[in-house]
């Protein structure tokens, strides 16, 4: 099945919300067997919509519609998909007294206007909403899947994965599956190289590579007939991604979606490896990522922003010499730093970062992007020097990832020490 996607609100044309809904559904559908194609957006305007719809309905089996369910007159979207369809719009009883029972539940006064989300077209199947008051559901008309589902990502998702994969998957004659293999270390073009051959002759499985701020994601899909008598699609991806990661080896940091800061975690837990930070230009954005990992304070000790010179002396232990010398931003001045939080803090890790996040404060000699990351532990300590592009935010954020890749190297590395 080919499906478009209808997000409506004017919001989402202004810019002021981005359309993540539009994504999040794009990549749970392939799953079930329905491709999308399309992606369109339209404002809160009735003769609009009706324009757009009747274009999906023409070029699309599914067309799925997110927003413009609420009670207050802009609400459309109900309203326009009846009139294009040929549908009554039926007051439901049992949704209008889930209604009352959710206001209810959550101590607000229900008003009239809210009635209106009680309605929904004749002969639909209805998508309950157990986390709001505006209910969804599925039209099947003329060989044609109209899904209706509120804009809020806090309802439409809940309501997406109850209700509209188990549709989709009972229906599908395909059983698919999907393994995501996320490498970080190596730039999209260089990996293509490496994997060119099978990007070229693939089949089933299909791979698709695709970069991501700072790191690249390939994506193995393979599928097969259900009625068969052996349908295993994620037999079918294993010969596939064997080869990958023979080619790809430590590249690959993570076979099952996880990011890099959670793989860095489980290794820090899984070997009882400790660790303390000391953060100059990212200020505190490592130790905030790590510490959003349920469980990490089994393994992290502390971090110290040490942005002046001064905490690097008194909280570090750096040298004044070595920073007169080279400067706060230099492979000896990282060195300093990720030694002296390791044994201020007793930990088996010690990282540290500095360097110049922009825009200003660059030199011929030392630009802006210029990054320095040491890991310290009592083997000795490790310098990386990167050069990074972009805004200030973004050379924090690829400097965060480049840290979490050197631990997680490191633990890798030495493993067998750790015990």
């Amino acid at each position: 099945m080919d499906a478009e996607i209808l997000a409506v609100g004017t919001e989402l044309l202004m810019g002021q919300i981005a359309n993540t809904n539009a994504q999040y559904i794009s990549s749970r559908l392939p799953s079930v067997g329905v491709n999308v194609y399309y992606h369109s957006v339209v404002g809160d305007n009735a003769g609009r919509l009706r324009k757009c719809l009747n274009i999906a309905l023409e070029r699309s089996d599914v067309v799925i519609m997110t927003g413009g369910l609420g009670p207050t007159k802009d609400d459309l979207t109900k309203e326009t998909v009846a009139d294009v369809l040929g549908l009554k719009l039926i007051l439901h009883e049992d949704i209008l007294d889930k209604m009352k029972a959710y206001f209810s539940r959550t101590n607000r006064k229900m008003t009239d206007n809210n009635i209106k989300q009680a309605y929904l077209p004749e002969n639909c199947i209805v998508i309950n909403n157990d986390n709001g008051t505006a209910p969804g559901c599925i039209i099947e008309k003329d060989d044609k899947v109209v899904i209706m589902l509120p804009g809020p990502p806090s309802e439409m998702k809940p309501m997406f994965e109850d209700t509209v994969i188990p549709y989709f998957a009972s229906k599908s004659q395909y059983k698919l599956a999907s393994k995501f293999l996320r490498i970080f270390g190596i730039g999209e073009s260089a990996m293509e190289e490496l994997i060119m051959d099978l990007v070229e002759n693939q089949s089933n499985p299909t791979i698709a590579p695709y970069a991501k701020e700072g790191e690249v994601t390939l994506r193995l899909t393979a599928r097969c007939k259900t009625g068969d008598n052996v349908c295993d699609a994620e037999e079918i991806i294993k010969p596939v991604e064997e080869e990958i990661k023979r080619r790809l080896g430590d590249y690959i940091y993570s076979t099952d979606n996880k990011n890099l800061e959670e793989v860095t975690a489980e290794l820090l837990l899984q070997n009882n490896v400790t660790i303390a930070t000391a953060e100059s230009c990212t200020g505190g954005l490592i130790s905030s990522r790590l510490t959003d990992i349920p469980g990490i304070s089994k393994v992290f000790n502390r971090g110290i922003v040490s942005y002046s010179n001064e905490a690097k002396i008194e909280n570090l232990g750096v040298k004044r010499e070595t920073l007169e010398k080279y400067g706060a931003v230099s492979r000896e001045t990282a060195r300093e730093m990720a030694e002296g939080i390791r044994n201020v803090a007793g930990t088996d890790l010690g990282l540290a970062v500095t360097g110049i996040a922009g825009p200003g404060g660059g030199t011929a000699e030392k630009p802006v992007g210029l990054v320095y990351v040491a890991l310290a532990d009592k083997f000795g300590v490790k310098v990386k020097e990167l050069r990074l592009t972009g805004d200030r935010g973004k050379i924090r954020r690829i400097t965060c990832l480049h840290a979490f890749d050197m631990i997680r190297r490191r633990i890798l590395e030495w493993k067998e020490n750790w015990q």
